[in-house]
């Protein structure tokens, strides 16, 4: 896109890097220091490995002739001197393809059989098994021989038409009819049908955008989506940016509309990041308008497009892919300039790189501040214990032997008392061990994949529409008591864990503050998403009325249910490290006050059985409170660091001064 977008995407690959290097650092200071272990190693290793495997994903949608692989060429690959990705008048792009690349791979073009989708299994499973996939080399050095290698994508092929129907695929046959089973009834049926040879390609390619971790997705039209779950319900969802064509020519359809709504913005406006583009206004270049009509009919046509899609005009860009593409093939300035494609690439720029960065500093910046309190604690709780010790030597300071025996009995008897704490704390971790197994159950997924597959089996069976409608809703109604369930424990055992806190807070000056905090609201908003999608596309009596709707019906559900599964795991995998991390910190601080303890003691009695070591000791104990102290301007340190690296500030410069 241009030097605008490399160098903001490479400011965002140094504040990660930046930031990434610090996180090791502080994990390295950690382990030196005694101060870590197993959970808040997997936990810093987890954050960098966020950071390192972070991608930003840019979906281009449209329906056919809107121009869209155009727009694509124009943006990222004019520097070739002509198209690459292929291009033509009518259906161009029959299968979604993503374009990203992998320094650890050739550069190829991988391509999934259409057959693949008679089974379950989805693109993102196949994409681990690379044999499933046919593989052709790309050479970089030849832009030609590269675009004929691409032009495999648009391949299609004729069959049967019911075989296209056991494919799930909406053929163009049903298209015509708009979906309405009479009319397809009432039409003639053709004996083959056209679908495309592939269902998806993945082309990985050494550009300097994908090489900072672009990621482009080129989807097909409303047919294309509605047939492939895996682009409805994962890939356009989680994009971080989606492009929206539009044509001047054809205005806006009802299926632009339907795409949309459905599939784009289908809360009403999810994400900010989501753009309209008016693709061919050339076509009001014909030498007949002045530059004034011109601009007025744009404006008139951005007005109508914005109301149409309910969306503000400013994110609504009117642009001529194929003259950017020209313009910038050929050096002409003036013509980029009139094409207006600078103006979406600007506005892509900023919203794009500082809404991710702002997400991802955003999930860091809790979990690191955490783990700094808690190491903070942890080393206070130190420091205050040799504190302690050292103002109980130097109490001994002349002090006969009765007084050093006198002392050892009552440090005695304070152990004696944190250890029956410690057999109520025992009782509290059974009941901790107790809940966090019945919120792990619950948002398993074995008990959860036996549920889909039962209700599959229950849909396949079934003959009429309601009892169908009752096997789906009652997946989705025992999905969502799962997760309710779950989250009511988790209320439960923070609810729990804070009054132990507390008490132990109250009763032994462990500074152990608040209870971390989780949230099932981020799993439960992507939960009701996908029962959404299905109310909206298939929880109706007409959608399953014809065998071809209930083809689609069950890979819809058995993706739907993919998805379920993927939510849950994420749930049960940041639930389990949540509570961990909700008892490490008073299971760190009882080791610590143990050994407090003990060392106490142990002090005392070398006092006690040799008075001249009382100096010594004392000086240890100053030694170490110096160390300690140090550790926690470290600490201070550190934070800063870390803070000042989560800034934004960097990126933001580096954008606004590209945009400039």
């Amino acid at each position: 896109m241009g030097p605008t977008l490399v160098h903001s995407l490479e400011g965002y690959g140094s504040w990660r890097q930046e930031l990434a290097q610090r996180i090791e650092t502080f994990r390295h200071w950690l382990r030196d220091h005694q101060l870590s272990n197993a959970q808040i190693d997997l936990r810093l290793t987890r954050i960098g490995e966020r950071l390192s495997d972070d991608r930003l994903t840019v979906a281009f949608v449209a329906e056919f002739s809107r121009g869209k692989s155009e727009l694509i060429n124009a943006i990222f690959f004019a520097d070739y001197g002509r198209r690459l990705l292929p291009t033509s008048a009518g259906r161009t792009t029959m299968c979604p393809s993503e374009l990203k690349w992998d320094p650890d791979q050739p550069p190829t073009l991988q391509l999934l059989p259409i057959e693949t989708r008679k089974g379950s299994s989805t693109v993102r499973e196949y994409k681990r098994y690379p044999d499933e996939w046919l593989t052709f080399q790309l050479d970089v050095t030849s832009p030609d021989s590269m675009a004929q290698t691409l032009q495999r994508i648009r391949e299609t092929k004729q069959v049967p038409i019911g075989e296209a129907h056991s494919l799930g695929l909406m053929t163009q046959f049903d298209a015509a009819a708009n979906g309405d089973p009479r009319a397809v009834a009432a039409a003639p049926q053709p004996a083959t049908v056209e679908i495309p040879r592939w269902r998806h390609a993945l082309i990985n390619f050494p550009h300097p955008l994908l090489a900072h971790g672009l990621v482009i997705l080129d989807t097909p039209g409303l047919n294309a989506i509605g047939i492939e779950p895996e682009l409805t319900l994962d890939l356009l969802p989680n994009a971080h940016a989606v492009l929206f064509l539009l044509a001047l020519d054809t205005g806006v359809s009802q299926t632009d509309i339907n795409v949309w709504r459905d599939f784009i913005f289908p809360n009403g406006g999810r994400d900010a990041c989501r753009f309209a583009v008016l693709n061919k206004i050339d076509t009001l270049w014909d030498g007949l308008r002045t530059e004034e009509e011109i601009e007025a009919e744009v404006l008139q046509q951005v007005s109508y497009c914005a109301s149409t899609l309910a969306i503000d005009p400013s994110s609504v860009f009117p642009v001529s892919a194929q003259r950017a593409l020209l313009a910038k093939i050929r050096n002409d300035e003036p013509m980029l300039q009139r094409s207006r494609l600078p103006l979406l690439e600007q506005a892509l720029t900023r919203h794009l790189i500082p809404r991710r960065q702002e997400i991802v500093r955003d999930n860091t910046q809790g979990e690191l501040h955490e783990l700094l309190a808690q190491t903070r604690a942890l080393i206070e709780a130190r420091l205050s214990g040799i504190e302690t010790q050292r103002t109980e030597l130097l109490s001994l300071r002349g002090k006969n032997l009765n007084v050093v025996a006198h002392m050892v009995g009552r440090v005695r008897e304070e152990k004696a008392e944190f250890e029956r704490s410690l057999q109520q704390f025992q009782a509290v971790r059974a009941v901790f061990s107790q809940h966090s197994n019945l919120v792990l159950w619950w948002l398993g997924t074995e008990a959860l994949s036996r549920d889909a597959k039962q209700t599959l089996m229950d849909v396949q069976r079934s003959k009429f529409t309601p009892s169908v409608r009752s096997a789906l809703n009652g997946y989705f109604e025992r999905s969502r008591t799962r997760l309710e369930r779950a989250a009511e424990k988790l209320q439960e055992v923070e609810r729990m864990m804070q009054a132990l806190y507390q008490r132990f807070d109250s009763e032994h000056q462990l500074k152990l503050g608040s209870v971390p905090t989780f949230s099932m609201v981020r799993y439960r908003k992507e939960f009701q998403r996908l029962e959404a999608l299905y109310n909206r596309h298939f929880n109706t009596t007409f959608t399953m009325l014809t065998n071809e709707a209930m083809t689609l019906l069950y890979k819809f559900f058995d993706t739907i249910a993919q998805q379920v599964r993927r939510v849950f795991n994420y749930a049960n995998r940041d639930a389990e490290q949540w509570l961990r991390a909700a008892i490490a910190p008073i299971e760190a601080q009882i080791h610590e006050r143990q050994e407090h303890l003990r060392r106490r003691l142990g002090s005392i009695k070398r006092v006690h059985g040799a008075i001249d070591t009382l100096e010594d000791r004392v000086r240890e104990l100053e030694d170490t409170a110096a160390r300690l102290r140090k550790q926690i301007d470290d600490i201070e340190r550190m934070s800063g660091d870390l803070d000042q690296a989560l800034t934004p500030e960097k990126v933001e410069t580096e954008v606004a001064v590209a945009a400039a």
